[in-house]
């Protein structure tokens, strides 16, 4: 039947090869994504924020090579790295900032630096370097800070700081030194030089450079310092000199010029202990441009430095101190001073005179300008009225640590200038309307650690320029209304730590300004949540940040749903160790500005699914230690803004899919300390942790596994879970292979195969209607005629008058016995199954026919399908055998039924139709055991004789 249809034509044959050949190159392509995919980011030991700040705390023995080269900070402080090598930072060329203090660093290769061409600040404090040696810092062309504190550094090489051109910060201190030669050769802009705590005991001017340098300050205290020689002028821009526990008995002072000292205006000589000889060359060196003397650690000899350094007998100062801005007397043993000590010192404006014995505020100070005044720390027992008179100049007054007790209303009476006061760790429990008329400009008051219980109405009524109150640590039970009038641009209140249960209605309601309020470490407590009729921040419009973590309260006790009302403005909340077992659904429905939020350490089993939703703009949310059992409720969050999750030490232990997938901005999430199911409920986890390139999962290399129990305590990331899990990239990998092998194996069969297929496709059709007819009772027709219209003169001409006519056979002939309506196809086979026979009337248009094929595929099914002789072949012409053969190959299977040939009847038409008659009037014998009709071996075509 397949001998009908037409033959693709070689345009066609082209295409399809080069449609085969493109997908070859399909399937390369493909495979190589899938052996090659990309590389994930996960960082061992280092959380790192929008990949420039990298902080790697975790005892790391070796520097991490997975940080990204975006980075622009690292912190690697405090961890085990004994070494560093060439290869350790070569992937960071755009470092600015390095932290490497607090490790074992005792070696450092030449050339680990060499791509840190753009680093400004590096620390390598607190190491065990020994030895500063040639090419150790080159690369570092562009580095300004340097610290080197606290190794065991005892020799510097001639070459080590060659590359540092730039460098303007130099800390060597606490280390081995003994000299200072090579440290100023190649740092002609260093400004900073700190050497204390190091082994010099002679300092030579020619053993840091022979010409003018650039320092600013240096710093040779704690040295034991024996010869001090300055023989040239190096230092024209020096202004602060340290040489605090430097100067001992019998130092030789050497300065050849005082003129070379005098830039300093900062001189540090605490602790001296020389004799008073030297102690005069020393101080005579620095001229009048002195104006910081600091005199700490002198103890009794207090005396006879100022009257050495001053020239007279009290506490008047010489034409010298004339100059003094700022004076520090601090941790001496001074018990009083004289009324006249600083009359002299017209330009003092800092006067320090903290950790001594002073009993009362010295008169000699309202003899000052001074504009600052430190007497912490002593034993102030009192402060009357005229104890700062006509001190209207003064802005910053520190009393804090003094035995006070209580205040007078009149004590500050004259300071209407004051703008910081500082009375924390006083013992005061009563203010006594101290701040109800006086300081008008004060703008930081801190009252912590004192003993106050009550605040009373209008109490700071005057400071309506303050924006800074701290009374943290006092005994304060409760905030009434009118407790904080006055404070209308008050900015920042803390009452940390104290006693507060209630806040009563309208108490925070003159704060309009009020930015910041830590409540943190009271006892505030509500029974229900229910909604309250009057919430404590309703009048809080402008507030920023609210900490209300650890009160302290029974379990039982909850937040109310309005408990936020009025934060309109708030962005940043501290909720944590509350106790808190749940929230109420509506409870951030009044801060949709939040943008912050510490939830950890409460008791939350479960998270309503709408609670975060009023939030959308949230970014930060912290909820560690809460015994969550899942994270689902995220789903519902819609926290499309959340840039980190703080979720460590829940009892969750599988991350779904949606949920990371619903926060969309994510840059850091932290699941420290969560046990992990290592099977297939993770599988997605783990390869997102792996492959994903925007979420920082901190730490992830030390998640253990809790589940299954034979993989218990296995590092999660080394679970292999391939097998179980969907890898759209194989999926794609597979669905393009199959796509490229079909489409091939469709070429091919187009090429080779078509014919056969349509065979089979024919095939198949003549079984279902075989199925559908075979079974629909006796023939109709003794044979159904099938033959190309070309041919139908000889059938009605020849075939019927014979057969139906003069033989009495019933046809059927598809001009005449179809159905019209029905389908052609519906009919063929209708007739063919009808029929106790099958004429196929053969010619080459009958070969070339498509409903002739159709027909005689039906009829050749039926005939292998019933195992018996229904067809009949009548040849009306010669064929060759190359349009025959396909037919021929199915008539041999078929085991070679009858054959009659026309063309070859003209000497014998009577046989012809006798043969004709036989073949019809043979029954349905099985076949193998019909009866031998035709005088042909086979087709015609095939033999010449008849």
């Amino acid at each position: 039947g397949f001998l009908g249809l037409k033959e693709i034509n070689k345009q066609n044959q082209r295409s399809t090869w080069e449609i085969c050949f493109c997908s070859f190159g399909i399937l390369y392509f493909s495979l190589n994504s899938f052996i090659f995919p990309t590389a994930g980011y996960v960082v061992k030991g280092c959380q790192i924020t929008q990949n420039t700040r990298a902080i790697c705390k975790n005892s790391l023995k070796v520097f991490p090579k997975e940080i990204p080269e975006t980075v622009t900070f690292i912190d690697l402080s405090g961890n085990n790295i004994s070494k560093l090598n060439k290869k350790a930072l070569e992937n960071l060329p755009n470092l600015l900032h390095l932290n490497l203090g607090h490790n074992f660093i005792s070696k450092i290769e030449s050339g680990t630096f060499v791509v840190q061409i753009s680093l400004k600040v590096m620390f390598l404090d607190n190491n065990m370097l020994c030895k500063l040696q040639d090419g150790m810092f080159d690369g570092l062309v562009n580095l300004i800070e340097l610290h080197l504190t606290s190794n065991q550094i005892q020799t510097v090489a001639p070459a080590s700081f060659m590359s540092l051109s730039k460098l303007g910060f130099l800390d060597l201190g606490h280390n081995k030194l003994r000299d200072l030669k090579n440290i100023l050769h190649h740092t002609p802009h260093l400004q900073s030089l700190y050497i204390p705590a190091n082994n010099i005991s002679i300092f030579h001017s020619w053993e840091l450079s022979n010409k003018s340098t650039e320092l600013v300050t240096l710093d040779l205290s704690q040295n034991e310092l024996m010869f001090f020689r300055l023989t040239a002028g190096i230092f024209p821009k020096l202004k602060k000199l340290h040489l605090e526990d430097s100067i001992k008995n019998g130092i030789v002072w050497e300065v050849s010029n005082t003129s070379y000292l005098r830039s300093v205006h900062k001189l540090d000589i605490s602790g001296v202990r020389s004799s008073l000889h030297g102690l005069q060359e020393v101080l005579e060196t620095c001229n009048s441009s002195l104006q910081y003397l600091k005199l700490n650690h002198i103890n009794n000899n207090l005396q006879v430095l100022i009257n050495i350094s001053c020239k007279i007998p009290t506490l008047d100062m010489l034409h010298l101190c004339t100059n003094l801005k700022e004076l520090d007397l601090g941790m001496n043993e001074i018990t009083a001073i004289s009324n006249n000590s600083f009359k002299s010192l017209r330009k003092l404006k800092t006067l320090i005179i903290k950790s001594n014995f002073l009993t009362s505020v010295p008169y000699a100070v309202r003899k000052t300008q001074i504009l600052k005044l430190d007497l912490s720390y002593n034993n102030i027992n009192a402060l009357g009225c005229d104890d700062f008179a006509d001190m209207k100049q003064l802005r910053h007054l520190s009393l804090y640590n003094n035995p006070l007790m209580a205040l007078k209303d009149c004590v500050f009476k004259d300071l209407v200038h004051l703008n910081v006061l500082m009375l924390q760790n006083s013992g005061i429990d009563k203010l006594n309307g101290a701040f109800k008329k006086n300081t008008p400009n004060l703008e930081n008051l801190i009252l912590s650690n004192n003993h106050l219980t009550v605040l009373d109405h209008g109490e700071f009524k005057a400071l309506n320029s303050l924006k800074n109150l701290a009374l943290e640590v006092n005994k304060l039970k409760q905030l009434n209304d009118g407790t904080f009038f006055g404070l209308s641009s008050l900015r920042q209140l803390t009452l940390r730590s104290n006693e507060i249960t209630e806040i009563t209605n309208g108490a925070f309601s003159h704060l309009e300004a009020l930015k910041t309020l830590n409540l943190e470490s009271n006892h505030i407590k509500y029974a229900s949540l229910e909604p309250i009729p009057y919430p404590p921040f309703a009048e809080l419009s402008q507030l920023d940040t609210l900490f209300i973590s650890d009160q302290h309260r029974p379990r039982r006790d909850k937040f109310p749903q309005n408990f936020l009302q009025g934060l309109t403005n708030l962005s940043i909340i501290y909720i944590q160790r509350n106790q808190l077992k749940t929230l109420h659904p509506h409870t951030f429905n009044y801060t949709p500005n939040l943008n912050r939020l510490h939830l950890s350490e409460n008791a939350f089993a479960d998270i309503p699914n709408n609670l975060f939703s009023p939030i959308q703009k949230l970014k930060r949310l912290h909820i560690s230690q809460t015994n969550l059992r899942s994270l689902d409720f995220l789903l519902h969050a819609n926290l499309t803004e959340l840039e980190l999750l703080q979720v460590g030490k829940n009892t969750f232990s599988v991350i779904t899919e949606p949920v990371m997938l619903s926060l969309s901005a994510l840059e850091y999430l932290d699941l420290q300390g969560n046990s992990f199911s290592c099977n297939c409920d993770n599988a997605w986890f783990l390869q997102w942790v792996i492959n994903n390139k925007q979420t920082q999962v901190f730490d992830a290399n030390n998640f253990e596994c809790n589940f299954p129990p034979n993989l218990k305590g296995r590092k999660l990331l080394e679970i292999d879970v391939r097998s179980c899990t969907v890898d759209m990239g194989f999926i794609c990998y597979i669905s393009t292979t199959c796509a490229v092998i079909m489409t091939i194996a469709v070429c091919f069969t187009h090429k080779f195969l078509q014919w056969h297929l349509v065979y089979a496709y024919y095939l198949m059709l003549a079984f279902l209607y075989n199925s559908k007819n075979k079974d629909k009772g006796a023939h109709q027709y003794d044979a159904f005629v099938s033959y190309n219209t070309n041919d139908e003169g000889w059938v009605l001409g020849e075939l019927l008058p014979k057969l139906e006519d003069e033989q009495g056979w019933r046809l059927c002939l598809h001009h005449r016995d179809f159905q019209p309506g029905k389908p052609i196809m519906e009919n063929i086979t209708d007739a063919i199954y009808g029929s106790r026979k099958t004429i196929c009337v053969v010619s080459r248009d009958y070969l070339e026919s498509e409903w002739c094929s159709r027909e005689i595929q039906v009829a050749s099914f039926r005939l292998f399908d019933e195992q018996k002789d229904v067809l009949i072949l009548v040849f009306l012409e010669d064929i060759p055998m190359q349009q025959l053969s396909p037919y021929y190959r199915m008539r041999r299977l078929l085991k070679r039924q009858t054959y009659l040939s026309w063309s070859r009847a003209d000497a014998h038409p009577d046989l012809f139709w006798e043969k004709l008659r036989q073949a019809l009037e043979t029954r349905e014998h099985p076949m193998g055991e019909h009866i031998r009709l035709t005088v042909e071996d086979g087709p015609p075509g095939e033999r010449p004789d008849h």
